[in-house]
C-alpha cells in the first residue's frame, strides 16, 4: 500500500516493494555465481601462495626479479593511470560540454580499448613503433628514444588498455550536474580554471577517484599488450604480470611459490584499493 502520509517540499520519496518469491533464490544464485567466478579461483591462488608457509612467500618475493618485476609495474601503472586521468578529465569535458562534428564517434573511439584484443593493440603498437620495421620507430631511435622493448613501449600499451575507466566514471556525473553553477560563477567573473577548481571538480571528485583507482586496478594487471611490446626480459622490461606467466611455466617448487605469491601480491593491492575508496566514498554518492 502506498504512504499516505503528508509530505513537505524536498522529502524524498523511497518506493517500498512487497516482497518477492524470488529475492531469496536470486541472492543465492548471485553469491554462488560470485562465489563461482571470483571468490573460489582468487581464494585457490591465496592458499597455494601459503601452502609451504609464509617463510618461502617472503623469500620469493624478496628476489631482485620479483622486486624489479613489482618496481616496473607501479612505474608503468602510476604514469599510464596520470596520462589517462588528464586525458578523461579533457575528454569528458569535451563530450559533455561542447557540440561539435563527430562527436558521437569519439565516443565511440573512448570504448575502443574495451572491445580491442590487449594483444593486438601491442601488436599495432609494434607495427608503429618498431625501431626496424615501424612508421616512427626508426626516426624516435635515431633520436634517442627507444619505444619498443623499452618502457615508453609498455606505458602507452598500459595506457590504451585503461584508457575508458575515467572517462566512463566521470561523463554521467558531468551530465547529472548540469551547467548552472558553472555558468553562475563564469558570470561572476571567475575564470574557466578557478570555475573548474571550484565547481567542476569538487563535483567529479568521487566518480574521478574511482575512475582512478579502476584504471590503477587494470593497470597494475595488464598482460597481453605489455607481453608483445616488452619481450619479458627479466631485470629489463619483466613486469609482475610476465613474471607470473615465467615462473609459473618452469619447474619447480621455489619457482611456483613465486609465481604464485606474485599473482596474490597483484591481487591483494586491486582489492584493498578498491575496498579503500569504496569505504571513504559518502553514502549519499550511492543513491
Amino acid at each position: 500500500m502506498a504512504d499516505l502520509a503528508p509530505r513537505t517540499p524536498g522529502t524524498r520519496v523511497r518506493t517500498v516493494r512487497s516482497p518477492s518469491r524470488l529475492r531469496w533464490p536470486l541472492r543465492i544464485a548471485v553469491v554462488v555465481y560470485l562465489a563461482l567466478l571470483v571468490i573460489w579461483p582468487v581464494g585457490i591462488v591465496a592458499a597455494k601462495t601459503f601452502e609451504r608457509g609464509l617463510g618461502p612467500v617472503l623469500d620469493a618475493l624478496g628476489q631482485p626479479e620479483v622486486l624489479f618485476a613489482f618496481e616496473l609495474t607501479v612505474a608503468n601503472a602510476f604514469w599510464a593511470v596520470l596520462i589517462n586521468t588528464v586525458f578523461g578529465v579533457g575528454v569528458s569535458l569535451l563530450l559533455v560540454r561542447y557540440q561539435f562534428p563527430g562527436r558521437r564517434a569519439l565516443s565511440a573511439l573512448v570504448d575502443l580499448p574495451l572491445s580491442v584484443s590487449p594483444v593486438v593493440v601491442g601488436l599495432a603498437l609494434l607495427l608503429v613503433y618498431s625501431g626496424r620495421t615501424g612508421w616512427f620507430g626508426p626516426t624516435l631511435e635515431s633520436l634517442g628514444l627507444q619505444v619498443i622493448y623499452a618502457q615508453p613501449g609498455m606505458i602507452m600499451a598500459t595506457a590504451f588498455v585503461s584508457l575508458p575507466l575515467v572517462i566512463r566514471e566521470v561523463v554521467p556525473v558531468l551530465h547529472e550536474i548540469g551547467i548552472e553553477q558553472e555558468q553562475a560563477a563564469s558570470s561572476l567573473g571567475a575564470t574557466p580554471l578557478q570555475t573548474f577548481l571550484r565547481i567542476t571538480l569538487p563535483a567529479i571528485r568521487w566518480a574521478l577517484l574511482y575512475g582512478v583507482v579502476l584504471s590503477l586496478a587494470r593497470s597494475l594487471g595488464e598482460y597481453g599488450a605489455v607481453k608483445v611490446v616488452s619481450g619479458g626480459v627479466a631485470l629489463r622490461t619483466q613486469t609482475a604480470t610476465l613474471l607470473v606467466e615465467e615462473r609459473y611455466s618452469q619447474f619447480g617448487a621455489d619457482n611456483e611459490t613465486a609465481a604464485y605469491a606474485a599473482a596474490f601480491v597483484l591481487a591483494l593491492l586491486a582489492v584493498v584499493a578498491l575496498v579503500v575508496v569504496s569505504s571513504l566514498r559518502p553514502a549519499e554518492h550511492d543513491r
